[in-house]
């Protein structure tokens, strides 16, 4: 299989938007979790459902630094690529740009993990009002 500098290339926009997902998630965290704060500050009932989602918060925040790294790292492996291509290094172009699909799926894997477990908040909500 033959690759140029045009390969590598194409991941840019690709990862340039898995990115921003990441950062709007990591926005929306911020968010719930200033809003989980003030919520528990006022209200001195039932701590336990407040618990429950700070604890998944804490797991949601941590896979989203680690999504970040690793979509920070395939970008910077995939730049890393393209200098080597341009340097006239196809082996170590080659080697870093499977580094950098590797990091990239470890993101995207990170990405998958966060959402399964943004979804088990969300079943923490509803059982709580399931009570109601």
């Amino acid at each position: 299989m033959q690759i140029s500098i045009n390969t590598p290339a194409l991941l840019f926009p690709a990862i340039t938007l898995l990115m921003l997902a990441y950062t709007n998630r990591f926005l929306a965290l911020a968010t719930l979790i200033r809003n989980l704060h003030a919520k528990y500050k006022t209200i001195h009932e039932d701590h336990e459902v407040i618990k429950a989602q700070i604890k998944n918060l804490k797991r949601r925040l941590m896979l989203v630094k680690h999504m970040q790294a690793a979509g920070i790292t395939a970008f910077f492996f995939c730049v890393l690529s393209m200098l080597f291509f341009y340097l006239q290094s196809e082996g170590w172009a080659e080697g870093i740009f499977g580094l950098s699909l590797v990091f990239l799926l470890l993101s995207l894997t990170l990405s998958l993990n966060e959402i399964y477990i943004s979804t088990k908040a969300l079943e923490i909500e509803l059982k709580d009002m399931e009570g109601i």
